[in-house]
This record gives C-alpha cells, structure tokens and sequence, in this order.
C-alpha cells in the first residue's frame, strides 16, 4: 500500500473501493449463487429498506463504502503476507462478524444464521469476496489516483 496518501485521500479512495465491491464483487457473487440456486437473496435488488425507504443495493453500497474506509486505514498494519489474504480476513472479522452478531440481532434473526452452517456459509462466501474485491480496488485506485 502507498503509506504516503494522505488520510483524507485514502478515505476518499476506501470509500469507493468499498461501494464498488459492493456493486461488482459483493451483488456478483450473491448473483452467481442465486442463479445456482444456492441462496434466494435477489442482487441488485431496489426493495426500500426503512426507515428512510433506499434501495437495499444503495444502503448495501453506503455501507460497503464505510467498511472500505476502515479497511484503507488498516490494512497496512494487518500482519498477513498478500493483499488478496488482508482483503479476505478483513471481510470475514468485520462485516462477517459485525453482521452476524449485531446487525441480525437488531432485525430480529438469530445470530450468525442460528449457527445452521447451511446458513452461516453463504455469507463466509459473499463477504469473504467483498473484502477480497476492497483490497483489490483499493490497490487499483491507489495506483491510479493515489500518489498524484
């Protein structure tokens, strides 16, 4: 990683990195496994999601984004050889986690999909993906934008 950008630079390129995995690595993904008919999620769906009624790709995209912000400000400080490994161990201790033990307990689900591992596996998969594809596309933006 370029240690030399400067923080609202990588902020501004984590938080783009992070809505387009979302939209090209996270929705594919979700796409490829409903099509194999392997989970019922529909990608790229425009369902309002309260309370202010956004499309769930763009409130998945807006948080995405966030998650690539963190993911800029510490991915050179995760102990893994390979960005592809930060990427992917960064998807599955923070979204992973975050979305099994708080976010489905706010919604009413049971926590880490009830540890049903036919419902627990699918999510490993997407976000797993989606901090690979970060990680990538942070890379990317930072060898294209970053150093300028």
């Amino acid at each position: 990683m370029l240690r030399s950008t400067s923080p609202a630079r990588r902020a501004v390129l984590g938080f783009l990195a992070g809505v387009l995995s979302v939209l090209l690595v996270h929705q594919v993904v979700i796409l490829a496994l409903s099509s194999a008919g392997l989970i019922q999620a529909m990608p790229y769906s425009m369902r309002p999601i309260p309370p202010l009624g956004v499309p769930t790709v763009v409130n998945g995209a807006f948080w995405g984004g966030l998650w690539g912000v963190l993911f800029a400000f510490v991915a050179d400080r995760l102990p893994l050889p390979g960005l592809w490994l930060k990427g992917l161990v960064f998807g599955l201790l923070g979204p992973l986690l975050v979305n099994w033990f708080v976010v489905a307990p706010l919604k009413g689900q049971p926590m880490a999909g009830g540890f049903v591992p036919a419902r627990m596996w699918p999510g490993v998969v997407i976000l797993g993906a989606f901090g690979i594809g970060i990680a990538l596309i942070y890379r990317l933006l930072q060898s294209r934008v970053g150093s300028r």
